[in-house]
């Protein structure tokens, strides 16, 4: 009986906890090694493995080109691995550049015009993007998108709300003077805003009018996480209508969507920085483990939402100008336009390895906030 116990134990750890996690973020990560792969191909660039995750491989096998394809188990990420680079983040190898022979510099990646290098980097961030767009898109077409208008049809007693003078029946017009079309979008302009003033211009009788609302922290989590809130509740399910979308419409609406989300983290992450905002919204794999499966729990369909979202992070991520990241080799190519040359190798070394540092603090920053503001 103990032993059908445990492993009836982990077949339930594998299928709520794993399985969503595992099918949110490889298409995640197999299409921004994609378009690295992809433009590298366009390119004449030498392709040594494409790697799905890291660690031991599953399963692997070898193109007609010579690309080694692997799935490997540890799931938290992948590779493209050109000719001529030293390991996975695509440091060169000088010691291997210079031992190939004439024909091999030429499919050598470190050899290949500066614009060619930097957009192959740029296409992974790139295809997180479009990806966003295309599930956003998809979904929009299949389903339409539900609108609800940003009319206030219940405050919470004792709310931030209720205490800055919002009553049913207020059309919130405006939050810090971001314009609010859909009810939906209030929560995205104050849900790191716990404990600040925040400016709510409301439609009252015809007239606008300025309150101040200092919203809180939620005592019940969404998704894994504690947000700030203000203490409203939007129309009920009768007063909701379905929009429906062209082609045309359906990617401008997914595209405006993608920059959204864009402006929104950077504003939050700029915040974070100049100590305007806490950090404990960051999550690490354990958090996005967790949202997962909560997500998973509610609807597949959620899922393949949430999968759009994260892809839009680990685009926006990568662009950041943090060595061992795309951003931080397109700043080193950003150096070489300015300086005619590249940075020798003790400087990139040297800027690699700090990168290598900043990436490991902030992984255990958001580990920590994983465990202690959502712990299992």
């Amino acid at each position: 009986m103990l032993v059908l116990a445990s492993a009836e134990s982990v077949v339930t750890w594998l299928t709520h906890w794993v399985l969503p996690f595992v099918a949110m973020i490889t298409p995640i990560v197999f299409f921004h090694e994609l378009g690295h792969f992809l433009v590298a191909r366009i390119f004449g660039v030498g392709v040594e493995t494409f790697s799905i995750g890291f660690g031991p491989p599953i399963v692997s096998w070898i193109d007609r080109k010579g690309t080694r394809w692997k799935i490997s188990w540890i799931p938290l990420g992948g590779y493209v691995k050109f000719l001529g680079d030293a390991n996975a983040a695509s440091v060169p190898d000088t010691e291997e550049l210079s031992r190939l022979t004439a024909s091999q510099r030429e499919s050598a990646f470190a050899f290949k015009p500066l614009y060619q290098r930097a957009l192959v980097v740029l296409a992974g961030p790139v295809s997180n993007f479009v990806l966003a767009i295309v599930v956003f898109a998809a979904l929009l077409l299949a389903l339409g998108s539900v609108v609800l208008a940003p009319v206030v049809a219940r405050v919470v007693p004792g709310s931030p709300a209720a205490k800055a003078g919002i009553v049913a029946g207020d059309t919130i017009v405006s939050i810090n003077g971001e314009r609010i079309e859909h009810f939906d979008e209030i929560p995205k302009f104050i849900f790191d805003q716990a404990g600040k003033t925040v400016s709510v211009v409301v439609e009252r009788h015809g007239r606008d009018v300025l309150l101040q609302a200092v919203p809180q922290m939620s005592t019940e989590k969404e998704l894994g996480q504690r947000v700030a809130i203000l203490g409203i509740q939007g129309p009920p399910p009768g007063q909701w209508r379905v929009v429906h979308y062209s082609l045309g419409g359906a990617i401008s609406a997914a595209a405006y969507e993608t920059w959204s989300i864009v402006a929104t983290t950077l504003h939050y992450l700029g915040q974070v920085f100049v100590g305007a905002s806490s950090p404990a919204q960051l999550n690490g794999p354990i958090g996005i483990v967790k949202i997962s499966a909560a997500v998973a729990a509610v609807s597949w369909l959620e899922l393949v939402r949430l999968a759009a979202l994260i892809s839009i992070s680990v685009g926006l991520i990568n662009l950041f100008p943090i060595p061992v990241l795309d951003g931080g080799h397109l700043l080193y190519y950003g150096l070489e336009a300015v300086l005619g040359r590249p940075l020798g190798a003790r400087a990139q070394d040297l800027g690699f390895r700090l990168g290598f540092a900043v990436i490991l603090g902030l992984l255990l920053l958001a580990t920590f906030n994983d465990l202690r503001l959502n712990p299992f």
